[in-house]
């Protein structure tokens, strides 16, 4: 089977969220399955371009990476190339897996699928949710989805959604749906070495003190609820909040005024991203981990952290909340500053109770959702879209 997966950035995942993380990480499952993956992306890396070769295919993991250039209209991924290279070689795949809306190379895309008769597989990863809609670019996104973006969903062969809570955003737009496919993130769920070492200094001795360590971990940004996670911490007394993560947006200076006007500035430590031994070091020291977020398509982070062994507390709008709930390792609790600090409290004064909870996570996370198990449900799908001439049933 060969499988086009199109993805407008294909850089480094802490720059731009779990989605090119989990794309990849996806990709190299299905090249495991024994299927010939390819990726069309661009160059584009913030501001600038990445420094990746243009024309020619890159292999990783096993996966066939293709960069094209995009040197205007670059907040929305256009290139030329691409569009042309879309139509010459769409008809020569079995099946074509889009990883984005709002933006030009799922259009493109899913235009050159429709050409070539050749099925798509549609992920609105998490964007099509009215409050993050209505929060920036409201105008703009409205007028994208009215006139593109609802074609590209009631034309496509079937939605790929990462959890049920996705799904009941999507269904809010009234949008003629075809068959939505609820198929999670995986998650690594080898036992990996840890490193504090290559932690910086600052987090290593605060994870060598003897207070307990609440942990975010992901983007610095609005969505991911760190101001109610700040304000649930004044109602936890002693413990510290070590948040995580890269800060695209310069979000990072209203928290400190947000935990300075609280009062508890002097327990909120900020540190740049981590990755794999150090990462893992985090999730096996800390007490807990915490994601408050407004809204979250899945939550990657939740199962990483499960996958250690650590116990989550998570809020009703994590996708993931519903492993949590199922696995019983964490607690789901409302947003709110004092009945998530009470989920907190509960966990930080049960070292019991927390071993417990860590312990049933991880063995969930293992059994469920290895990147291999979900590549063989994904497959699975691939085949019966493919097999109904694009025509996704329930």
């Amino acid at each position: 089977m060969r499988i086009l997966h199109v993805v407008p950035s294909y850089l480094p995942a802490y720059r731009y969220g779990g989605t090119v993380f989990a794309t990849h990480a996806l990709c190299a499952a299905l090249v495991r399955a024994g299927c010939a993956v390819t990726v069309f992306t661009t160059d584009v890396d913030g501001v600038g371009n990445s420094a990746v070769p243009l024309g020619v295919p890159v292999k990783r993991d096993g996966v066939e990476i293709r960069y094209f250039p995009s040197r205007w209209l670059r907040r929305l991924y256009y290139s030329p190339q691409m569009k042309r290279v879309l139509e010459s070689e769409c008809a020569t795949f079995d099946i074509v897996h889009l990883h984005s809306v709002y933006l030009w190379p799922t259009w493109a895309a899913a235009r050159a699928a429709l050409r070539s008769r050749t099925p798509y597989l549609l992920a609105p990863r998490g964007m099509l949710v009215r409050e993050l809609i209505e929060r920036k670019s409201a105008l703009v996104k409205k007028v994208w989805i009215r006139f593109i973006e609802r074609g590209n969903v009631e034309h496509a062969a079937g939605i790929h959604v990462t959890s049920a809570a996705e799904a009941d955003e999507l269904a809010r737009f009234g949008f003629r749906l075809p068959t939505v496919y609820e198929v999670p993130n995986g998650v690594a769920t080898g036992r990996d070495e840890e490193s504090a070492e290559a932690l910086p200094r600052h987090v290593q001795d605060i994870l060598k003190g003897d207070r307990q360590v609440i942990l975010s971990l992901g983007r610095i940004h609005w969505k991911k609820g760190l101001d109610r996670l700040i304000g649930a911490l004044v109602y936890v007394p002693e413990a510290l909040l070590l948040i995580v993560g890269n800060d695209e947006e310069d979000y990072t200076p209203k928290l400190k005024k947000l935990a300075a006007n609280a009062g508890v500035s002097g327990r909120v430590i900020f540190a740049k991203p981590v990755f794999g031994a150090a990462k893992t070091a985090l999730y096996r020291k800390v007490a807990l981990f915490a994601l408050a977020s407004y809204s979250e398509n899945f939550g990657n982070v939740v199962v990483e952290a499960m996958a250690e062994g650590c116990p989550v507390v998570v809020t009703p709008e994590v996708g993931a909340s519903g492993v949590v709930e199922e696995s019983g390792g964490g607690i789901v609790a409302s947003g709110e500053p004092a009945p998530f600090a009470d989920a907190l409290c509960r966990l930080l004064s049960d070292a019991r109770l927390r071993a417990e909870m860590g312990g049933r996570g991880r063995e969930w996370v293992c059994e469920r959702y290895s990147w291999d198990q979900v590549a063989e449900r994904m497959v699975d799908i691939y085949r019966l879209l493919i097999a109904n001439g694009g025509r996704g049933v329930a």
